[in-house]
C-alpha cells in the first residue's frame, strides 16, 4: 500500500513553532519533522524530539537562504545572511555560486544535526527547496551518501495531472522543474526518493478545505509538506498561515482522509 509522509518544515525556527510541531507529532497528525539545524535554538529546540512516536521520522532540513550560516560565508552571505531564494535561483542557473563556501556550510549543519541527534537525519531536504538547486544539489548528494546514506531525499516532483489537481499550481510547477533530475542523480548514488509531492499553497485561505486536494493522485511514498506553528517570529512572513495550518491538522481526520486515497498514515 501506498503510504502518506506528512512532514512538518521548519522545526526550530523558533521555540514556539518547534512547541507545536511536536505536539502534533504526538497527536498523531504528523509523520516527519524537518530540522533547521543552523537555527541558534536548535540544539535546545532538539530535546523536545526525545520522546517522539517511534514512526516519526526526523530530517535535516538544510537552509541556504535568508538565515545566519554555521560558517564563514563572505562570498555567498556577505553580511552574515544568506541570500533570498529568487537571487540565488539566478546565480545558481549561471553556476556562479560559490560551492566551495556552500559545501562547507552544507556539512556544518549536517554536524550540528549529529551533535544534537546523536544520529544521522531519516531523511534530507531544503528550506525553500534550494537543495534541488544547479551545483547546490549535488553537493546535498554527496554530503548525504557520506553523512546519512539511509536517508531518502525530498524530490519536488510530480505527474502532471497530480499538479493540475491542486492548488497553487504555478508553485508546484516551478518546483517540479527546479527538481527535475533530482530522483535520477539520487538513485545513481544509491539514495531514495521521496514519490508524489504536494503542498504548496499561498498560506491564505481555509487550510483545512484545502487539506484534501494535496493527497489526490498520490505517488507511493506520497510526501506532503506542511508548516504549522505558533507565535510570532520577526521577519516570518506566513506567522499567521502556521497558527492555522496547526488548528487545521489537529482537527483533520487526517489518517480516514489518507485511506479513502489509498494511502496509509502509520500515525
Amino acid at each position: 500500500m501506498s503510504r502518506l509522509i506528512l512532514c512538518s518544515d521548519d522545526f526550530a525556527y523558533s521555540p514556539a513553532i518547534s512547541a507545536a510541531i511536536v505536539t502534533l507529532a504526538q497527536a498523531g497528525k504528523i509523520n516527519a519533522i524537518s530540522c533547521m539545524a543552523v537555527m541558534p535554538g536548535w540544539a535546545e529546540d532538539a530535546r523536545l524530539l526525545a520522546d517522539l512516536p517511534a514512526h516519526v521520522e526526523v530530517g535535516l532540513h538544510l537552509t541556504l537562504t535568508e538565515e545566519a550560516p554555521r560558517t564563514a560565508m563572505p562570498r555567498f552571505a556577505p553580511g552574515g545572511r544568506m541570500p533570498a531564494i529568487d537571487p540565488l535561483t539566478r546565480v545558481a542557473r549561471r553556476w556562479a555560486t560559490p560551492l566551495d563556501e556552500v559545501a562547507m556550510e552544507i556539512s556544518a549543519q549536517f554536524d550540528a544535526f549529529f551533535a544534537a541527534m546523536r544520529r544521522p537525519p531519516d531523511f534530507v531536504d531544503g528550506h525553500q527547496h534550494a537543495h534541488a538547486l544547479p551545483g547546490i544539489r549535488d553537493l546535498v548528494l554527496a554530503e548525504t551518501v557520506a553523512r546519512a546514506p539511509g536517508a531518502w531525499v525530498r524530490d519536488c516532483t510530480d505527474s502532471p495531472l497530480a499538479i493540475l489537481l491542486r492548488p497553487f499550481t504555478g508553485k508546484a510547477i516551478g518546483s517540479a522543474w527546479h527538481s527535475r533530475g533530482l530522483r535520477k542523480a539520487a538513485a545513481a548514488l544509491g539514495l531514495r526518493t521521496n514519490r508524489g509531492f504536494a503542498g504548496h499553497y499561498d498560506f491564505r485561505g481555509d487550510y483545512a478545505a484545502l487539506f484534501p486536494r494535496f493527497l489526490r493522485r498520490p505517488g507511493p511514498m506520497h510526501l506532503v509538506m506542511c508548516h504549522p506553528g505558533a507565535g510570532e517570529r520577526a521577519g516570518d512572513s506566513i506567522a499567521a498561515a502556521r497558527i492555522v495550518e496547526a488548528k487545521a491538522l489537529h482537527r483533520l481526520p487526517i489518517a480516514d482522509m489518507a485511506g479513502a486515497e489509498g494511502l496509509a498514515f502509520p500515525a
